[in-house]
């Protein structure tokens, strides 16, 4: 009896304790992998003209990297799934364009906030503008079923009991959106946001009113008991915003949206139709020999000419793509009026001002570059980076290059650069413009045609790649 007690004893004390679960965090990179609803569109995450893109696909991808692990996008059928998604652990988190509202707070941990928006009327141009939420009476307003939108139409009822809608289970707000453009709808809400970037695309839009103060948009988490992988999105958003990535990255997407104007966006549809099809394979062709965008050429050429090979500058200088005498002689243009040469030549000085780039500054940062020094030379961008450099800011990172550039206009700054003087404030106007005529060149000639259509009709990917 005492020798098995002896063997049972040592035995009995060697049974391992039960391992302890895992973390959140320790799931997720044990997978590899983030898991991360998120909803198609323009402000979300989107196939663009380079891959993927978006100001959820961008931050979410940066959140990624500093876990060591990929990120998996999914896009579920209707954007009402996004939320109970997240809810039901089926998905690590939202990152969707999430308005944060009461409602939702019941149910959802939101992130620190990375932007504030504000709701919007929209109506058609041409209609009679409402001014007051009675007005709406007036017509037919219609919300997609399952947003915060409606959320705040309720909230409204109880004040402004005469107000009226209905709910759409087929389209999203990019599809209301559209109704509206062609007159189909008369009165749809909207996320500022997402108004900037689709009016270019959607020129009869026009918002109304805004409804309430402006709320904050956050990634949603599931209420856990662990809260390792929330606690490490917090740090994160405090990193990006310190080192000004989160800055970067809404540039990236809204840095040129606030100079918008409809009437010159309306005259580059115009053009687009009536002068663009007879230059179109000389952009082309220049683009294969340079490596660059044709659509990109052709938004500078915009910038230069509106596509008037005939034109001539109050400076003197001429031509589809405005080059100098010296930098024509450069580039072998012998006839400036020659389209074809003179597109061909702007490519090539594009292309050559690219290769003189730091390569440290990426894109689409390095583009932005390229274009303000094609407008004031490199010497000047050099002297502006100096200048950043000794305010400490960031030489490298356009936002902090834009918001010194028109210094170059004041003697109290230029005359500590090596180029002197320079028309700083005009060169961010002009790689704006070029900006936005870029992203309305890509909508019209149909690289997002196919999305827009999808939109519209509810025939989104369900997953994504990065």
């Amino acid at each position: 009896m005492l020798f098995f007690l002896f063997f049972l004893f040592p035995l009995s004390g060697c049974v391992e304790k039960p391992a302890k679960p895992l973390s959140h965090l320790q799931r997720v990179k044990q997978a590899g992998e983030l898991k991360i609803a998120t909803r198609y569109g323009p402000t979300s995450y989107y196939e663009g003209p380079d891959g993927y893109a978006g100001i959820e696909h961008d931050l979410a991808q940066l959140f990624a990297k500093k876990l060591g692990v990929t990120a998996r996008f999914i896009v579920p059928d209707s954007p009402r799934r996004i939320t109970h998604m997240v809810e039901k652990r089926e998905v690590d988190f939202a990152a969707a364009g999430l308005m944060v509202t009461e409602a939702r707070r019941k149910n959802l941990r939101f992130s620190p906030s990375y932007r504030s928006v504000a709701e919007q009327v929209v109506y058609r141009a041409n209609q009679p503008q409402p001014r007051f939420l009675n007005d709406l009476q007036e017509g037919l307003l219609q919300v997609a079923a399952g947003g915060s939108h409606l959320e705040t139409l309720k909230s409204l009822r109880h004040s402004h009991p005469g107000l009226n809608w209905s709910l759409n289970y087929e389209r999203d707000v990019d599809g209301l959106l559209m109704l509206v453009n062609e007159g189909l709808l008369d009165y749809t809400l909207v996320q500022s946001d997402m108004m900037l970037r689709m009016r270019r695309y959607y020129p009869n839009l026009r918002v109304a009113f805004d409804l309430g103060k402006p709320r904050e948009l956050a990634w949603a988490f599931s209420y856990d008991e662990d809260s390792s992988l929330y606690r490490e999105a917090v740090r994160f958003f405090e990193e990006i915003r310190e080192n000004k990535q989160l800055d970067q990255i809404i540039d990236r997407y809204y840095g040129h949206s606030a100079s918008y104007d409809a009437a010159l966006d309306s005259s580059l549809r115009l053009h687009y139709r009536q002068r663009l099809p007879k230059y179109k394979k000389m952009f082309q062709r220049a683009a294969e020999q340079s490596g660059l965008d044709w659509r990109l050429l052709a938004a500078v050429a915009y910038q230069e000419s509106q596509w008037d090979g005939r034109a001539v500058s109050a400076e003197g200088v001429r031509g589809m793509m405005m080059l100098t005498g010296d930098t024509a002689r450069d580039l072998h243009v012998t006839d400036l009026f020659d389209p074809g040469q003179s597109i061909r030549g702007g490519a090539s000085y594009l292309h050559d001002t690219l290769a003189q780039i730091p390569p440290q500054i990426q894109d689409p940062d390095r583009t932005w570059f390229a274009l303000a020094a094609y407008n004031v030379g490199w010497g000047h961008i050099e002297d502006v980076r100096e200048l950043v450099r000794e305010r400490g800011g960031d030489p490298d990172k356009w936002i902090d290059v834009k918001a010194a550039l028109p210094l170059l206009g004041k003697r109290t700054w230029y005359r500590k650069t090596r180029h002197g003087k320079a028309r700083g404030a005009l060169a961010v106007h002009y790689v704006n413009s070029i900006r936005r005529y870029y992203d309305l060149l890509v909508w019209l000639t149909g690289d997002e045609e196919n999305h827009r259509i999808a939109i519209s009709q509810g025939n989104k990917p369900r997953e994504g790649g990065a």
